[in-house]
């Protein structure tokens, strides 16, 4: 017998509905028809409370071809989710192009290099344009690290395009300002974060 007969055989001995049987483990009803249906295993944390509650041993419940399919996964999602992480971080660090001494600012026949808090002039691009750009990537990057805490994956996917497309054009936008060091930075940033798609995409 297979996980999801157990489950459903297990749930129907105790009388309960899926909506009950959802409320006294924490999870969705939606969760509870998916394992029903065959269409995907709980996780770990899941199955020890499924356990406990049914009073049943986790090698009752899983045979040992759906405990390696379980594992599995849960690796894969472990480690999509530190790809994730990562990602987020790298948005949030985008901190650093408001605290390094990257743009010049001439004074008289001399130019300085200096962060955007201390810059009051930049000839090529108004300043409040920098701001509002790095504002918004580490926005994103802060709503990626909470949309992944709180495993709302299809906003997490929907915030990294926008944070890709951000990227792209942050990098137009400071090398056709001729900010050098933003747009080296810029791009550095840029790479890693695809690097990470590309990883995470061939985590099956």
């Amino acid at each position: 017998m297979e996980f999801n007969e157990k489950l459903q055989q297990l749930r129907t001995g105790k009388n309960l509905t899926q909506e009950q049987l959802a409320e006294q483990l924490y999870v969705s009803r939606t969760a509870i028809s998916k394992w029903e249906s065959g269409k995907g295993y709980p996780n770990i944390e899941s199955l020890k409370c499924i356990s406990k509650f049914f009073s049943v041993t986790i090698d009752e419940l899983l045979s040992g071809e759906e405990l390696i399919t379980l594992a599995e996964t849960e690796n894969h999602s472990n480690v999509k989710r530190i790809y994730n992480i990562i990602s987020g971080i790298i948005d949030v660090s985008a901190v650093s192009f408001i605290v390094l001494p990257i743009y010049g600012e001439p004074q008289g026949n001399y130019v300085y290099h200096v962060n955007l808090l201390s810059n009051t002039h930049m000839p090529n691009i108004d300043i409040r344009v920098h701001w509002a750009v790095f504002l918004f990537i580490i926005g994103l990057g802060i709503a990626r690290l909470a949309f992944t805490c709180f495993d709302k994956g299809a906003l997490y996917r929907i915030a990294s395009k926008i944070s890709i497309a951000a990227g792209a054009v942050a990098i137009c936008l400071f090398a056709a300002a001729r900010e050098p060091y933003a747009t080296i930075l810029l791009f550095l940033f840029f790479a890693v974060k695809i690097f990470l798609l590309l990883q995470q995409s061939r985590t099956k």
